[in-house]
């Protein structure tokens, strides 16, 4: 099989789609690997590096989809490179597709075989391409809140590991799974007064066993992040549903509440956030203000660190990634059923239930197709 690697064309996004190792362990396996020339540099890998674990440069973009029979990259193609996409071609990435009714409508009429990180997930639950990105921008979600809170960037002024005799910034996380787990630790590190909501009473123990009484752990619901949010400093929202759009947690209404200069870090920008007044925005220009409270909405946030982001990235697809290559797609699928839940689009059908429903378009369930 052919592998493609575009280089990134989102705003401000450094990662790529493959680390040399990556290219040697997919040439190991007998399959030919194409990049566009510098497409690693924002993640510190050369050209002369890629070559050298056996890829092959090309100039363009459209050289790279038009001869790949997978692309595999990082983030959701934009529309300048829906015309490039070609049917019957794998499309191996981020696809975030809940919010996003105009990317579904446009892989579906190109005919793509579209394979979601973000769905990829195995019987216990977790999400394994998208747990390494979810460890960066919890950990970032804290680093981010902190240098907002700053009064000379429109913050509170608050230290939140306070000082002897000063009291401690309040951390409010709203979902306990992997981005909330990993900003807990970075909140807790630094010496802040900690609060993690999440529906999953089973998860809240796992949590509480895990920082003791380092934080407080609350089941979510509207009177608690009412309560929770109202007090925070920094509120982190780090809720996920597989493949779907995530839930409005905190409304309009409760901004009112709040204290003015606060900060919200929305990692659950690129399902359609957690946050009701939330919305997408870029490293250049990552914060916006409604009602006094400061929202930061970068929808690419381990972008901002894209070596460690894609060298932890490549850890995680690369063996999905030689499974497809070295099965084929449908094959690969059959034979494992995380990998199946990984797959959104089909040849001109909707295959994910939980992007049906956001979007609007009717679903085939994919075993219905494979027989």
């Amino acid at each position: 099989m052919i592998i493609g690697i575009p280089k990134e064309i989102k705003k401000h996004e450094y990662r790529v789609g493959i680390v040399p190792g990556g290219v040697k362990g997919l040439v190991d396996s007998d399959h030919k690997v194409i990049i566009q020339k510098d497409a690693g540099l924002g993640s510190g890998i050369t050209n002369e590096e890629y070559e050298a674990a056996g890829a092959v440069i090309l100039e363009t973009a459209k050289q790279v989809y038009d001869e790949a029979d997978m692309i595999m990259k990082v983030k959701e193609p934009l529309s300048e490179e829906y015309e490039l996409l070609h049917e019957g071609q794998i499309l191996y990435t981020y696809l975030h597709l809940a919010p996003a009714p105009e990317l579904t409508s446009a892989l579906l009429e190109r005919k793509i075989i579209g394979i979601a990180y973000e769905t990829i997930q195995l019987e216990d639950g977790s999400l394994p391409l998208l747990t390494p990105m979810s460890e960066i921008a919890g950990r970032m979600a804290i680093q981010v809140g902190a240098y907002y809170l700053q009064k000379e960037h429109g913050g509170l002024g608050i230290l939140l590991g306070g000082v002897p005799g000063v009291t401690r910034g309040k951390v409010a996380i709203l979902g306990g799974g992997i981005v909330g787990m990993n900003a807990a630790k970075v909140a807790v590190g630094i010496g802040a007064r900690v609060t993690v909501l999440d529906v999953n009473l089973e998860r809240l123990r796992y949590l509480d066993d895990i920082f003791g009484n380092s934080i407080v752990t609350l089941m979510s619901h509207s009177q608690n992040i009412e309560e929770t949010v109202t007090e925070a400093d920094l509120i982190v929202g780090a809720v996920l549903i597989p493949g779907a759009r995530a839930p409005n947690l905190v409304t309009r209404e409760m901004l009112s509440g709040m204290k003015k200069g606060a900060v919200i870090v929305d990692v659950a920008v690129d399902q359609g956030g957690c946050i009701e007044t939330i919305k997408p925005t870029y490293h250049d220009n990552p914060t916006y203000e409604v009602d006094g409270i400061i929202h930061y909405g970068v929808a690419n946030m381990p972008g901002a660190v894209a070596r460690s982001s894609t060298f932890a990235l490549t850890n995680a697809t690369l063996p999905y990634a030689i499974r497809i290559a070295n099965q084929g797609w449908e094959k690969a699928v059959r034979g494992d059923q995380s990998l199946l839940k990984g797959v959104n689009v089909v040849n001109g059908t909707l295959v994910c239930k939980p992007v049906s429903e956001a979007v609007g378009i009717e679903c085939v369930p994919l075993e219905t197709m494979l027989g």
